[in-house]
């Protein structure tokens, strides 16, 4: 599978990490009342769709940047490939 990475072009699936699904991105607070409960739900609750989903990579064999791929599970086929740090910023999300 390759990977087109938005600043250094088409790379190898086999240098990146996958992280899970892009909602991640929205880390619960810890200092919040029910904590506990939310980051049970962020590590063990989770969707597993057929079809596109937004999915979060890490290219550690290349310049660490995180990515946010647009795939679909049952084929494969990416569709889109952001920077995280751009759709979180579009999301206000920027932390």
């Amino acid at each position: 599978m390759i990977i087109n990475h938005p600043l250094l072009g088409p790379r190898d699936a086999a240098e990146f990490v996958y992280f899970g699904d892009e909602s991640l991105i929205d880390r619960p607070n810890p200092d919040n009342d029910n904590a506990n409960n939310q980051f049970y739900e962020y590590g063990y609750l989770r969707d597993n769709p057929a079809g596109d989903l937004r999915e979060l990579w890490y290219h550690e064999q290349g310049d660490r940047s995180w990515l946010v791929v647009t795939r679909n599970t049952l084929t494969h086929e990416i569709t889109s490939v952001e920077m995280a740090r751009d759709v979180a910023k579009e999301k206000g999300r920027d932390r």
